[in-house]
């Protein structure tokens, strides 16, 4: 099942992603419509922090993981970060309600709801003990114009894991990483 793990130096993987963007001209109650995004879109030129997580309105996700990135968004950008990004093997439907449910206004959320870029990350894990099916193992990464400059991997990467370890993907150690460098 998993697959080889990207490392520090590697590209991300390119891959669309399937999001949904709000467009004024749409009106109505539904103002949203679909757009591709490639992953030379989101990281070509740019300082990116991505954190991936198991999935969106699960616990440590909803209560810790993502408003962690939330809360210190703004250090992040004083540290050159142009976007912060939650990614999740959820559809674009599922991340917007999550988003706006915790109140998120400054990280974007990654749908990536047929698992591509998970998948090519080797970050891809079953979660079938949980009745999760495929999921991704929880991460962050700061990527660097499409390379990974840096990535933190919650210990004991593997399938049907029976823990969810949160040790080192948090916000805090990105944040303390990018004011040492």
């Amino acid at each position: 099942m998993m697959h080889t793990m990207r490392a520090e130096g590697e590209k991300v993987p390119d891959v669309v992603f399937k999001t949904r963007v709000r467009d004024e001209s749409i009106g109505g109650e539904n103002p949203y419509r679909w757009q591709d995004r490639s992953s030379h879109d989101i990281f070509d030129g740019k300082r990116v922090v991505v954190f991936g997580l198991p999935g969106a309105f699960t616990p440590t996700c909803s209560s810790t993981h993502a408003p962690g990135f939330e809360s210190v968004y703004d250090d992040l950008v004083s540290c050159g970060v142009d976007d912060v990004y939650c990614l999740s093997v959820n559809d674009a439907f599922v991340m917007k309600q999550w988003a706006d449910k915790l109140g998120i206004k400054n990280i974007k959320m990654l749908p990536d709801g047929n698992a591509e870029f998970t998948r090519g990350m080797g970050m891809l894990v079953k979660k079938e003990n949980l009745g999760f099916g495929e999921r991704s193992w929880r991460y962050s990464m700061l990527v660097e114009n499409g390379v990974i400059k840096k990535l933190f991997v919650e210990p004991g990467h593997a399938d049907n894991h029976e823990e969810d370890p949160f040790e080192v993907s948090d916000a805090l150690t990105m944040r303390a990483y990018l004011k040492n460098t």
